[in-house]
Parts: structure tokens; sequence; C-alpha cells
């Protein structure tokens, strides 16, 4: 799913104009944004949260010619899923369950010599 298909879902189901929906969109994406520059959590219950990591600085190579590289130390944006997120995700549904096939039992057997 891309930002213009999410636009066009909150435009569909809360019957709000794409302009509007766009608004609406753009303010939340800023928001997490802002509040991870500040070095604040966002949590959002039931979905996860979003947070920054420190990396430290290392010595990287750059790969076309193997020169050393120092690498300085960054923020990097960390989302960690919620348990309810992570079930409703690997939750299966009754057609899914009812359609897939069983793997076939392995052979304790030992393999036949010719």
């Amino acid at each position: 799913m891309t930002k213009a298909d999410l636009i066009d879902e909150v435009s569909r189901l809360a019957e709000l104009t794409r302009k509007d929906s766009e608004v609406i969109v753009e303010t939340i994406f800023d928001s997490v944004v802002r509040s991870l520059r500040a070095g604040d959590k966002i949590e959002i219950r039931g979905f996860g949260s979003f947070r920054t990591r420190q990396r430290r600085p290392r010595v990287g190579r750059n790969p076309k010619t193997g020169e050393r590289v120092e690498v300085p130390a960054k923020k990097i944006p960390f989302f960690k899923p919620s348990k309810e997120l992570k079930d409703l995700v690997n939750e299966t549904t009754p057609e899914a369950a009812a359609s897939s096939t069983p793997a076939p039992p392995a052979s304790s057997a030992p393999p036949a010599s010719a």
C-alpha cells in the first residue's frame, strides 16, 4: 500500500474529499516525524510504538573501491509492533485454514538400496 492508496482508503471510509484525507494523512506522518526528531516515543495502542535508536560510529568500506570510510553515529527510526498487531497479522481465516493441505508425513523407512 502506498501513501496515495492510504489517502484513497481514508477518503472512501470516512466519506471525506481526497484533499481532506490527504491533509489528515500528511498531518499524522508529520507529527510522527516531529516527535521522533525531538526524541519522543510514539505509542499507538493495539498497533505498536515508534522510537529512535542510536547507532555508534563505525568504519565501513566503499564497496566499489574497498577504501575505508568513517561512518558517523546517527539516530535511526525503529518500529516495534504490538502483540495485538502481531496476532492479527498471523491470524488465519477459516477459509485459508480449510483450503490449505497438510504436508505429507515424513517417512521413517531407510532408503532402498539398488
